[in-house]
């Protein structure tokens, strides 16, 4: 049970984790790397699994994931308490690690941080991940909350709905007479497989979703450009590189000044994104908690072009 687990070893284990070695472990611990070894070793041998694997960096096994979180989890309990009693000092800052994806960045995620008091003195780590992976990251115990794509709570965590971020089929009006028949009798399933795409990275499946629902193949073009930030897939898009699917926030400035159209208004893809955190009762993350949700229920839940 994780109540047996002796702390030091388990606050050990986690050191190794962020460090990478049992060297740099031990020099954060201010202890030798025999004795951090001596502890990795008893832990495992006390919940009879491997923790880790003995790579550069190391990295946890599934079971070590569980005891990772559960030491992020009992060092944000301690800090909250430090806290609540008074015995922090100005050089203990409350941080927390929040993973998001990077359209959220972009629209509305920071808005929703700027609700947060500020004389509550929080810090963030922001993780940006696709929306697709963010969970992993509270698996794997790397951050304490993820805005996440998934309803399935992560072992350990609760979830809440926050809305649909709502993507458009967006062109350049250029890019659109000249690659996709726009001011034409041709349809644009005949049209769209063969044309260039903006993708943000080789995991994104929104413009592939939207052939997809034009009945026109699998896959959009071969011919993909990977765009990797929010701000830089709409300014590709913008400057005709290819078609995309850009999030309503972003692209209803852009239609209203004409340098976007809508290729297919009927043919909008939603993306539910839920707000998943552990299962802690921590103030700090309970603050934030609520100030995200409040600021996705101002902005998700999709809205009309142009």
């Amino acid at each position: 049970m994780m109540s047996e687990l002796p702390l030091d070893q388990v606050r050990t284990l986690l050191a190794v984790v962020d460090e990478g070695t049992f060297d740099a472990a031990a020099n954060a611990l201010h202890v030798t790397p025999s004795a951090v070894s001596q502890r990795v070793k008893s832990l495992e041998q006390r919940t009879g699994r491997v923790l880790l694997m003995r790579t550069k960096p190391v990295r946890p096994t599934e079971s070590g994931e569980v005891v990772v979180r559960f030491a992020r989890q009992l060092a944000r309990l301690e800090r909250d308490a430090r806290t609540a009693l008074g015995l922090t000092g100005p050089s203990e800052p409350t941080r927390l690690s929040i993973a998001v994806n990077s359209d959220s960045l972009a629209t509305w995620f920071m808005a929703a941080l700027r609700r947060v008091p500020e004389e509550l003195g929080l810090c963030y780590e922001l993780r940006r991940e696709d929306q697709d992976h963010t969970a992993a990251l509270l698996r794997e115990g790397l951050v304490m909350a993820a805005v996440t794509s998934s309803p399935e709570a992560v072992t350990g965590c609760s979830v809440r709905s926050l809305g649909r971020m709502r993507y458009l089929p967006v062109a350049s009006a250029a890019f659109a007479g000249r690659r996709l028949g726009r001011g034409t009798d041709t349809p644009l399933r005949d049209l769209i497989a063969d044309a260039p795409v903006v993708g943000f990275d080789r995991r994104d499946d929104l413009q592939d979703a939207f052939v997809r629902s034009l009945g026109c193949g699998p896959r959009a073009s071969a011919r993909r450009h990977f765009v990797p930030t929010s701000e830089g897939f709409v300014e590709a898009v913008v400057a005709g590189m290819g078609w995309g699917m850009v999030p309503t926030v972003q692209a209803n400035p852009l239609l209203r000044t004409g340098r976007l159209v809508v290729l297919a208004p009927d043919r909008t893809v939603d993306v539910p994104l839920y707000w998943q955190q552990w299962k802690l009762d921590s103030p700090a993350l309970a603050t934030v908690a609520e100030a995200v949700v409040a600021e996705a229920a101002d902005t998700l839940d999709g809205g009309r072009p142009g």
